[in-house]
């Protein structure tokens, strides 16, 4: 794992580029998840966005490069890269950091990071819906961490300077939102196309110049389907030295489901069976629309004609957005500047996903058994199954052209999103959701129940399996965070000492000390 992080913290291709560059990659943990040394990651990931949730079997790396000429260097040139690894999906947070600590480590070297580990040590830990005041090396980082509960799309909150901290704080806008608008530029007139490709999980080479560009490329792409989690697999920066290299570019079978960013010319060869490549070159902010991509068939990719293009033969199911395409041309021709773009750009799509998404949580939402169905006596009962031609009726009278003007095979486009890994992991985080409220809607039943009357005609062995029944929905309500009140909770818990206290004494012992 050490020599993968090693391999990914450099540029795997020639780069005659002198100076500093940053990027981040993704990389697969070994052997398996294991036990964080985080003691809230419950609580954490119960609270975070989806699509900010710590990961257990994946790290985050986020590099800094320096590159300069030094003659006293046997190659001629200083190399070096300082990386932080994470579990968290903070880009924005990570990359300014290092902005402060790298500079300054590649010319005082250990103690310079030893101090900087030191503060760290004491920042506290990030709880979604808390603006965080973070020192390091003289510099207070301001930054709030998103919650669920948090509207899609809103601004984010502005921070609350209560402290009146000296120096003034850096305060950042976002832990991780790109400049979409940026990223996008070479294929704003694509973005549609993209966004299908996205949420159908569809296996996705990005081909760029440099790791940055090929990073920022693929977080951009994933981040496109919020507040929906892109459950695929995705890697910002791959190179031919990964372990899952030859997994990758068998051509024995079909491509897996995932992104992956590279820049090794070699990779034109080993991945020309992809169905989708996408070839882009520097990014350069200019004063007027950049040049756009065009859509190749993948026979074009030749292994030396390595012209920017998307190279597939998708076909989108709905029609192109013109109208968003004028709003960004009118935003250069005003002069706007680039992170206004890049929310009118992230706007499109959260709406865009929403129209996809809202019909499925209403048709989700009508499988809940009624709340009058549920009895304190019986086991709570159950969600009915998914149907997808009873979805597909439903959307006649409750689709997304309620919600988008877009016209175009929604139809097809649910059908293919049936098939995809982001359709299943949308539907298990649901169903589970939808479990646990069953089970916490059947805990309010049993309190007001009146378990006194219940118990006159019962036998001893019905009553010792209430009790057993009840303290493992309470073990269980406990251990899964269930969304019951405290106060539902104790109630139980005094019923069962009520039900004990009925018993003869032999069964009281035994039930008090199993």
């Amino acid at each position: 794992q050490k020599t993968s992080i090693c391999y990914l913290s450099f540029p795997d291709s020639y780069s005659g580029g002198l100076g500093d560059t940053q990027f981040s990659f993704r990389l697969r943990q070994a052997g398996g998840s294991r036990d964080s040394p985080f003691q809230d990651d419950g609580r954490y990931n119960r609270e975070a966005p989806l699509t900010l949730q710590r990961e257990a079997a994946h790290y985050f790396g986020y590099v800094y490069f320096r590159q300069v000429k030094d003659s006293s260097m046997r190659r001629g040139y200083f190399q070096k890269s300082l990386v932080l690894v994470s579990r968290l999906p903070y880009v924005n947070l990570f990359q300014c950091l290092l902005q402060l600590i790298a500079p300054e480590y590649f010319d005082k070297l250990e103690p310079c990071l030893e101090a900087v580990c030191n503060e760290i040590d004491q920042w506290p830990p990030p709880v979604p819906g808390q603006t965080l005041n973070l020192p390091v090396m003289g510099v207070v980082i301001q930054v709030r961490i998103p919650s669920r509960v948090d509207k899609p799309g809103s601004s984010p909150v502005k921070q609350c300077n209560q402290e009146n901290l000296l120096p003034a704080p850096l305060v950042l806008p976002s832990v991780h939102e790109l400049d979409l608008f940026r990223c996008f530029q070479p294929v704003l007139i694509h973005i549609q196309m993209l966004w299908e490709l996205m949420l159908l999980g569809e296996p996705m080479v990005v081909m760029a110049p440099s790791p940055t560009v090929s990073s920022e490329m693929v977080l951009a792409l994933t981040s496109c389907l919020a507040p929906l989690r892109y459950c695929c697999d995705f890697r910002p920066y791959f190179t031919i030295h990964d372990s899952e290299f030859k997994e990758y570019t068998t051509r024995t079978q079909a491509p897996p489901n995932i992104i992956v960013g590279v820049t090794n010319p070699f990779f034109i060869k080993t991945l020309q069976h992809w169905p989708h490549i996408l070839r882009v070159g520097e990014l350069r902010m200019s004063g007027d629309l950049p040049k756009q991509v065009k859509v190749k068939k993948l026979a074009k990719l030749k292994t030396l004609d390595t012209k920017p293009g998307i190279y597939t033969s998708y076909k989108t199911f709905l029609h192109k957005d013109k109208t968003l395409i004028k709003r960004l041309l009118k935003g250069i021709q005003r002069k706007r500047p680039s992170e206004v773009q890049s929310a009118l750009l992230r706007r499109h799509l959260l709406e865009l996903t929403q129209s996809f998404i809202i019909p499925l949580e209403h048709y989700m939402a009508s499988l809940m058994p009624l709340q009058r169905a549920i009895t304190p006596w019986k086991n709570p009962p159950q969600i009915r199954p998914f149907c997808q031609e009873d979805f597909m009726k439903s959307l006649e009278h409750a689709g997304p052209q309620l919600t988008c003007v877009l016209k175009g095979d929604w139809l097809g486009l649910y059908r293919r999103f049936f098939k995809s890994p982001n359709f299943d992991g949308w539907f298990r985080q649901r169903h589970r959701e939808m479990t646990q409220k069953l089970e916490a809607l059947h805990l309010e039943a049993i309190c007001e129940a009146d378990i006194v009357a219940w118990m006159k005609d019962k036998s001893e062995v019905e009553i010792v399996d209430l009790v057993l029944k009840l303290r493992e929905k309470l073990v269980r309500a406990r251990c899964q965070h269930l969304p019951v009140k405290e106060e539902t909770l104790q109630r139980v818990s005094l019923y069962i000492d009520t039900i004990i206290g009925s018993l003869p004494e032999d069964l009281q012992a035994v039930l008090h000390h199993p």
